[in-house]
């Protein structure tokens, strides 16, 4: 995580109410206004994970963000980038809000309606009764569904509208004030065609492979953790960029299982072939055949946790594996590290707990960062 220095730096009045830095309570300020807020962190620190508690009148505000606020929760890196974010956020939020209760003159609707006439009706999805916010649908060339939502401010065409998209990239407009809804929304056509190898990267590893997390991938969404065999997997995060480039990938598992494919990786890097698809590199250099959807049933490689008997615990799947291979029980990283918490005979260092695996006994070492020693 960004250190305590540069969260103090955004968010003065947010301070850490844990010594591990896993619950922070205060205030976030935007336009002059403070509002409460309350964030709780997982122990691995996964923002994806944390939770939310606020005030209702931020929530009231909030309201219509709630699907980018995730998206950026689960694609910022730490919570001082995260903090940013929702700063700008409520910014926006506030800026429509006030202005929600602002006159509007006749020329507003009229070029509105004008606006829409031109774009074509077919093109929108949704129109709210006020006239301020609106959804415009597009299709990609290979028929994927997409949309983006406009909030218009009073000053409409003069100032653009504020968009929305589920993009794993930033979308901005160029805009002038002779320009109109149908010049964002041919943006926004040539924003989906830029991303169209990167969703079809992503498409084909959801379509042909058993993806573990997320549950239900966003199309912003550039990690994709993929089952290879009983209690392993490989955390894959994507250039959306560079789609068929070599991915950053993380091997999760007994280390007796995932070292050879890290070695496998290693050793086969050179074979990469931007030519072909993601999922076909992933396949040659690991020297694997994933488990097929079509073949396998989910329960055919997953087993639950062997502390709290289930499999997802806070959309988490079991990420930890006992090493030796006569055990191999899966664990929750969270439930793992509060099983050593309570065991007398386990010690700590830092954010490393050491301790047994509650199944075999054999020594066990836990990084709160998920990854093991």
């Amino acid at each position: 995580m960004a250190g305590s220095a540069a969260l103090l730096r955004q968010c003065p009045l947010l301070l850490p109410q844990k010594r591990d830095g896993t619950a922070y309570e205060g205030f976030v300020t935007a336009q002059g206004r403070d509002f409460h807020i309350r964030i709780l962190l997982p122990i691995d620190f996964q923002l994806k994970n944390a939770r939310i508690e606020c005030s209702w009148q931020l929530k009231k505000i909030l309201h219509g963000y709630r699907h980018i606020l995730k998206q950026r929760l689960h694609s910022c890196p730490d919570l001082v980038s995260f903090m940013v974010e929702l700063k700008t956020i409520l910014e926006i939020a506030l800026k429509n809000t006030e202005e929600l209760h602002i006159p509007r003159p006749p020329e507003y609707y009229s070029c509105l309606v004008r606006d829409l006439e031109i774009l074509g009706w077919n093109r929108v999805a949704y129109v709210d009764t006020s006239l301020t916010t609106i959804k415009l649908k597009a299709e990609d060339s290979c028929g994927r569904q997409h949309l983006i939502t406009l909030k218009l401010n009073a000053k409409y065409p003069t100032e653009p509208p504020d968009c929305l998209v589920d993009f794993p990239v930033q979308f901005a407009i160029s805009w002038m004030p002779q320009n109109s809804l149908i010049d964002i929304h041919n943006q926004f056509l040539a924003a989906l065609e830029s991303l169209k190898e990167f969703w079809d990267a992503m498409d084909e590893i959801d379509e042909k492979t058993w993806v573990l997390e997320p549950e239900n991938p966003t199309r912003s969404a550039t990690v994709r953790r993929i089952a290879i065999g009983n209690n392993v997997s490989v955390t894959i995060e994507v250039d959306p960029r560079h789609p068929n480039m070599l991915p950053e990938c993380y091997f999760l598992g007994a280390d007796h299982v995932v070292n050879p494919l890290r070695t496998k990786l290693n050793n086969n890097m050179h074979l990469w072939d931007p030519k072909i698809s993601l999922l076909q590199n992933l396949k040659d250099v690991l020297e694997i055949d994933f488990p097929s959807r079509a073949v396998l049933e989910e329960s055919d490689f997953t087993k639950d946790c062997g502390i709290c008997y289930a499999y997802r615990l806070d959309g988490t799947t079991p990420d930890q594996v006992c090493d030796d291979p006569r055990c191999g029980q899966p664990f929750h990283q969270a439930c793992l590290y509060e099983w050593l918490q309570g065991l007398p005979s386990s010690r700590q260092s830092f954010n490393v707990i050491f301790g047994e695996c509650p199944y075999c006994n054999k020594p066990l070492t836990l990084k709160s960062s998920m990854k093991k020693l």
